[in-house]
Formats: C-alpha cells, sequence, structure tokens
C-alpha cells in the first residue's frame, strides 16, 4: 500500500497519524473519542480505490471483508471477519467455500429505500457483487492485480465488459457463486497462497449495490458498509468524523494474545463487545510542527516523531525524554514491513531505455545521509525492495548500484551518452507539496547536482501526486510502499509486467525473466521455496534500477497514557475498534 515517507511508508513509517499543517480547535474532541492525524488529505472512501495508507485507515472503519487479522497474535494469523469460518478449501488448493456470518446488517441509509431506510442483511450475492465491481474495467480499480488471472472465468467476464456499453453484474462467472444465501464458492485458476491475504485488504471489502445505485459517483463521499462506524462528517482537507454504528453485529475483543500481552494490558477488555469508543476524529494536517504541538498539549491520542523533535523527545539514547516519562507518554518502536524509493518512469525514452543512466543516478545517491536526515537514523539501507522479516530479504546481498559512490557514477553517465550532465535536460522530479516533500526533493536535487543533472521539481497534493504517478506524467517521483500483507511478494508485484500502473507497477517495469520467476513463485505453497525464488528477481531489479531502493524504516509511534489497547500493526486496517479510551485519565 502506497504511503508517502515522512521522509519519514516517507512519513510513511507506518504510522497511520501522520504531520500536521494547522492546528485545529481548542477544545479536544472527547467524550470516549479517539483524536488522530492524517497527514494528507483522503482521497474518498471507496473500498476499490483504498490504495493509499490514508485512504485505507479510513475505509477500513465502514468496511468490512471476509477474513481480518487477529489483532493481537504475531505473527500475523489471519481470522474470519464477515465469515463464519475459515474458508474450506480443497485438497489441491483451488476451491474456497465460505460461509458467512448471519444477522449481519448494512448500516442503515437512505439507500435502501425499499426498507424505508433500515439497512438489510449481508447476504453472498454482495460478496460475488463486490468482487464482480473491482473488476469492473470501467471502474478501473486500481486493486484489480489482486484478482488478474487468479478466479475461474473472471477475466473472461472482465474482457466482455469492456466490450459492451453496460457491465452485466448478472452474467455468471464460473469461478465466482453465491452457492445460497449465506456460501459463497471461489474457484482458483491455480494455487495460490497468497489468495487469502486478499481478502482481509480493504479492496475486497464488501458493499451493498444499493448503495452504489443510489449514489452514483458520489459513492466514494458516502460509504455505506457493515463495519464497527459511521460517517458522520466528511471533509477530506480537513476533518472525518466516525460514529458508533448501532446496527453492529456482536464483535468482541479477543480474548488471547501474543507473549507479553498480558502483561503489557492489552488483555483487560478481553470479551468486552467492540468498538470501544464512540467516535473517531480524524484531522488532517499537512505539516508535522502542528500535530507535534497538538500532541504535546494532549489534543491527539499518538502520534510518530517529527524528525526535527527527534533529539527533544528521545535524545541520543533513543529512549523517552524525562519530560515525556512524567507525561506517562509510551514509546513503540517497531521495525516497518515498508521501503522507501524514488521510482523511475520506464515508459519516459529518456530513462527507459537507458539502463546506465539510472544505475548512475543511483550511485549518486547517498542513502546513509537521507536515512540521518530525514529519519534521525531510525532505519536501514535498501539493497532491493524486500523488507528484514519476510522470506527473500538477503542480508548479506549488495545491490551494485546503491552504495554510494560518485566517481563510479560520474563514469556510469559518461557511459550513458551525458558526460557530467551534457547535454541530458532537466529531468521532471514530482513531490508532495508539504515541507517534508519539498526538503526530500531539495535533497535529490543536490545529490544529482554533483553530477550535473538537473531536476525540474513539481509539487502536488496527495490526490495529485497520486494522479501523476498512476500516468507517469514525470520521469522520477519517491514515495514509499507499505506491506498490505506479510508475504515478500506483495513487494515484487509492484515490478510484475501485468501490474503495469494503473496496477501497483507505477514504475512500468518490464522484465519476462522476473515474470516467469514471479509467476512460478506464485504456484508454490513452501516458503523457503519461494524464498529463493523471491532472492532471484531482488538480484534483477538490483541490476536493472527501476527504482532507487532508499531505506526500510522503523516506526517509533508515542500514545498517551490514556489510550489503551494499541499495539503496534502494519496490516489491520480496522484497529481503532479495539482502542478504549481512558476519559478519566484524560481528562
Amino acid at each position: 500500500m502506497i504511503s508517502w515517507p515522512q521522509k519519514s511508508r516517507w512519513l510513511f513509517s507506518f504510522i497511520f497519524l501522520i504531520f500536521g499543517a494547522c492546528t485545529f480547535r481548542n477544545q479536544v474532541e472527547s467524550k470516549n473519542t479517539l483524536n488522530l492525524v492524517a497527514h494528507e488529505r483522503i482521497k474518498g472512501l471507496d473500498p476499490i480505490y483504498a490504495e493509499d495508507l490514508y485512504s485505507g485507515l479510513q475505509v477500513g472503519q465502514v468496511y468490512e471483508a471476509l477474513l481480518q487479522y487477529h489483532y493481537l497474535k504475531r505473527p500475523y494469523v489471519l481470522v474470519p471477519n464477515l465469515a463464519e469460518a475459515m474458508p474450506e478449501v480443497s485438497p489441491d488448493g483451488l476451491s474456497y467455500r465460505f460461509h458467512l456470518k448471519k444477522g449481519v446488517l448494512f448500516q442503515d441509509d437512505p439507500a435502501f429505500q425499499a426498507s424505508q431506510g433500515k439497512g438489510r442483511e449481508l447476504i453472498a450475492d454482495d460478496v460475488v457483487y463486490s468482487f464482480k465491481r473491482l473488476a469492473d474495467p470501467k471502474l478501473n480499480s486500481p486493486g484489480w492485480w489482486i484478482f488478474d488471472g487468479k478466479i475461474v472465468g473472471l477475466d473472461s467476464w472482465r474482457k466482455k465488459a469492456s466490450q459492451s456499453a453496460a457491465t452485466s453484474y448478472s452474467a455468471e462467472v464460473e469461478g465466482l457463486k453465491a452457492l445460497n444465501r449465506y456460501t459463497i464458492q471461489i474457484k482458483l485458476t491455480q494455487r495460490s497462497a497468497q489468495f487469502p491475504y486478499f481478502l482481509a485488504m480493504n479492496f475486497t471489502g464488501i458493499v451493498p449495490h444499493e448503495g452504489v445505485d443510489f449514489y452514483g459517483k458520489d459513492f466514494i463521499r458516502h460509504p455505506v458498509g457493515t463495519g464497527p462506524f459511521r460517517l458522520e462528517e466528511y471533509n477530506p482537507s480537513s476533518k472525518i468524523v466516525w460514529v458508533r454504528n448501532p446496527t453492529y453485529r456482536q464483535d468482541l475483543y479477543p480474548s488471547e494474545g501474543a507473549p507479553g500481552d498480558r502483561e503489557a494490558g492489552l488483555l483487560e477488555d478481553a470479551g468486552k463487545p467492540l468498538p470501544l469508543v464512540d467516535r473517531i476524529v480524524t484531522h488532517v494536517l499537512i505539516e508535522q510542527q502542528p500535530m507535534w504541538l497538538n500532541f504535546m498539549a494532549g489534543k491527539l491520542d499518538f502520534s510518530g516523531i517529527p524528525k526535527d523533535n527527534y533529539s527533544s523527545a528521545l535524545g541520543d539514547g533513543h529512549e523517552l525524554s524525562p519530560e515525556l516519562k512524567r507525561k506517562g507518554i509510551q514509546l513503540f518502536k517497531t521495525p516497518a514491513y515498508d521501503v522507501t524509493h524514488a521510482t523511475f518512469n520506464l515508459t519516459d525514452p529518456l530513462l527507459g531505455k537507458n539502463k546506465s543512466l539510472r544505475q548512475a543516478l543511483s550511485l549518486a545517491y547517498d542513502g546513509a545521509s537521507f536515512i540521518r536526515l530525514f529519519y534521525n537514523g531510525r532505519a536501514i539501507p535498501a539493497q532491493g525492495p524486500i523488507p528484514p522479516g519476510l522470506h527473500g530479504y538477503d542480508e548479506e546481498a549488495l545491490s551494485g548500484y546503491r552504495k554510494f559512490d560518485l566517481a563510479r557514477a560520474k563514469l556510469l553517465l559518461a557511459k550513458a551518452g551525458y558526460s557530467d550532465g551534457r547535454n541530458l535536460p532537466p529531468l521532471e522530479y514530482a513531490t508532495l507539496a508539504n515541507s517534508t516533500g519539498r526538503q526530500a526533493a531539495e535533497f535529490m536535487e543536490k545529490m544529482m547536482a554533483q553530477l550535473g543533472v538537473k531536476l525540474h521539481i513539481s509539487a502536488y497534493s496527495w490526490p495529485q501526486f497520486l494522479e501523476v504517478v498512476k500516468q507517469g506524467k514525470a520521469q522520477i517521483w519517491e514515495y514509499a510502499w507499505g506491506a498490505d500483507y506479510p508475504d515478500a511478494e506483495n513487494f515484487l508485484q509492484l515490478f510484475y509486467g501485468k501490474n503495469v500502473s494503473p496496477g501497483p507497477n507505477d514504475s512500468r517495469y518490464v522484465n519476462p525473466e522476473f515474470d516467469r520467476l514471479y509467476e512460478k513463485a506464485l504456484t508454490l505453497p513452501n516458503p523457503e521455496e519461494r524464498s529463493d525464488l523471491y532472492k532471484k528477481m531482488a538480484r534483477l531489479l538490483a541490476e536493472d534500477v527501476p527504482w532507487i531502493f532508499i531505506a526500510h524504516r522503523m516506526n517509533y509511534v508515542l500514545t498517551q497514557p490514556w489510550l489503551k489497547n494499541y499495539k503496534p500493526n502494519d496490516f489491520d486496517r480496522i484497529r481503532y475498534k479495539y482502542y478504549r479510551i481512558d476519559d478519566s485519565k484524560r481528562r
């Protein structure tokens, strides 16, 4: 899932709350209210478009999928969500059968005209409809890659839909059927170890056709789901407010967790009905300092640490300062399953055809200095896309073009035909229109200037930036990818030829040998076997340089003493239903 590095997912440290622009009201939202921050404008609330971290965390409050991650267990474990139990899987691994929980209701909404606004029960047909909607070519979802080529008959259904004036959702798909009111059968074209993970992603959140029909193009602003919260206020540039969904089904806080969870107080609410808060207020703040000031004033419940405040908050020992300890603030440090990178647009006639030029630019980028300046050392240099902790990460491997080497970079630039940058036009670099984005762009500009390479920098809002990336309107851009699920395939699919943008392959990298290895790895159930192929793919990327691989970050999150049940989680987008606010401590 994409996010912008803080220059820290960039400020993406997988810290879902992030940094701010201007202070919000002096009176903090309280009364069992969770106060959060998003550091980019929310682009919408439709699950099939929730490709980025910021939209994903909002969508997760209202839309649910068949599966979810156990909130407390580590390593991460999939458990039922809308499904009654984990799927029945055929011996050959090609058929999945899900039984839905009965009595799950869509929230009350004017879209349900037949029942005077009362939400109806979710049934198997809704799952089939939602999956077809994700596959509908007319809707152009960036999440299509999770189903592309995987479900029997779905690709041919999609092709027919692209050739017709209107998409027929009633047309049968062999591999996607509602067997009865509460049972869905999914048939795969080939075995896939990753397929269950897809059924816990935002892209597969279940929507009712009534909501889509009633709101039309405005459905992106009017979510109608089964989740623990419903939308009360939507101002994507300033504030989003969620309130408890009164028709939410029985859902209980987990009664077991990982070692140490009981001692940490994470099981004090075991067995209690969810959600534990009545309201969620997400304040959209673009810059970091207002976020930090509001957190320090107690107006936010948790926060990342801006690079400019790191030394005062933690100091050289990387532990909480005495001031923060006195306030009862807690520090959580966890490795992030992410990679920050600068992407080359390989359809660009200049960069795409000149590998020596890309290699030179990569060698001229001093990643160690970037980590020191932007992450306060809270990251390790990336040699490829796979982060530590996942099968396929090779700690010993060194990319031939990622160790900062200016002399070698100059030789390669000359080999590319642009000695000292002569005759090379300025390269179009896209960034975000916030202070961190501007600083990152200035750093890149400085790195390239050492070679005699000039940049033309254009700054955008987050939604505009995503559009530039998807349409390939720049030559270079910088951001981060955080894992959607705990398998290195989630990073390698960013380079698969069939996933070219508007899919997640934004660099538009196409290498037949990479694709062959990738497709072979998809069929292997053994993670060790996949790991060997993952390493081979990473070596191809290291040579071809579709990205400048920058860093794998550490997440540093501070929580207020009144926030209970916080546990770092890289994958669960519905995590907020587990949080509890101790209002007596906040007051």
